[in-house]
């Protein structure tokens, strides 16, 4: 009688990626750009009514609250200087609205793109790293967020909101925002297992930070540990910037709000970087 086979190894359990493979540097190339046209040449498609949706609520916003609610607190005091209130809600709520369409675009279409269509997966069938494709789906949020504060402020200027030269200097800074506000956007992206995941987005950051950040009235209102924890929020930081430049001013401590941008622009894309990496090895 034959000896009995010897039974099979057991293979080994698979072990999970180290955390410093997965927040190595980021490896990037050109090739985000490809990835950048083809969601361009996918939104021309839709471009009319995607842009009504993205510029009809700001729009709503500023007229109701700066010309309803204006004609009833006429004037705000700002560093000693009153301001007529539509001039200090305009300057709010287009930082707020290069926020919302960031975040929107780099939740919701960027998931449907990822998860849902698998668009991903497709293209990183081509010689195309995951990196690259991060680094455009990043990039195409910010524009879109660039491209409708663009058509909201040329909405501003027709209705003699401000006039300001340095309102130039405010086109940039907007596209940073969207930069930034993508960013932290893909993190959660890169977390969600459905859509319903974003509504803790929007319900306990969004929204807290539309209110603690100057867009509707001034900060220093706010009680004392509420200023200290405004004063580091990345639309505090917009609000900052921006809000000067609508007053024909140039910003106090730019430096520093340049600073706390930037940071959250590094770390919100490295973080959702690794991340993601995570979930696609996973």
């Amino acid at each position: 009688m034959s000896a009995l086979p010897p039974p099979a190894p057991l293979s080994p359990l698979p072990t999970p990626t180290p955390w410093r493979d997965l927040f190595r540097a980021p490896q990037l190339s050109w090739r985000w750009l490809p990835v950048f046209r083809r969601n361009l040449l996918v939104w021309r498609k839709l471009a009319i009514p995607s842009l009504v949706g993205n510029i009809a609520e700001p729009l709503i916003t500023l007229v109701a609250f700066g010309y309803g609610l204006g004609a009833l607190v006429g004037q705000v005091q700002l560093d000693g200087a009153a301001v007529p209130y539509i001039l200090f809600l305009a300057s709010g709520a287009i930082c707020m609205s290069a926020m919302n369409a960031a975040s929107f675009e780099a939740l919701y279409s960027a998931f449907s793109r990822m998860h849902v269509q698998r668009t991903w997966d497709g293209i990183m069938n081509a010689p195309v790293r995951l990196d690259d494709v991060v680094l455009a789906e990043m990039l195409w949020a910010a524009f879109k967020a660039l491209f409708t504060t663009t058509v909201i402020l040329g909405v501003m200027l027709v209705l003699g909101i401000s006039h300001s030269p340095m309102l130039l200097l405010a086109w940039p800074l907007l596209g940073l925002v969207g930069i930034v506000f993508s960013s932290i956007a893909l993190i959660f992206n890169a977390l969600a297992k459905g859509y319903d995941f974003f509504t803790y987005y929007f319900s306990l950051f969004l929204t807290p930070t539309m209110f603690l950040s100057g867009v509707f009235f001034p900060r220093d209102q706010l009680p004392g540990v509420m200023r200290v924890i405004s004063d580091w929020l990345p639309l505090t930081a917009a609000v900052e910037l921006i809000r000067p430049l609508f007053l024909g001013q140039w910003p106090a401590h730019a430096a520093q709000h340049m600073a706390v941008l930037l940071a959250y622009a590094v770390i919100g894309f490295w973080l959702a970087l690794a991340l993601t990496r995570k979930r696609f090895r996973s």
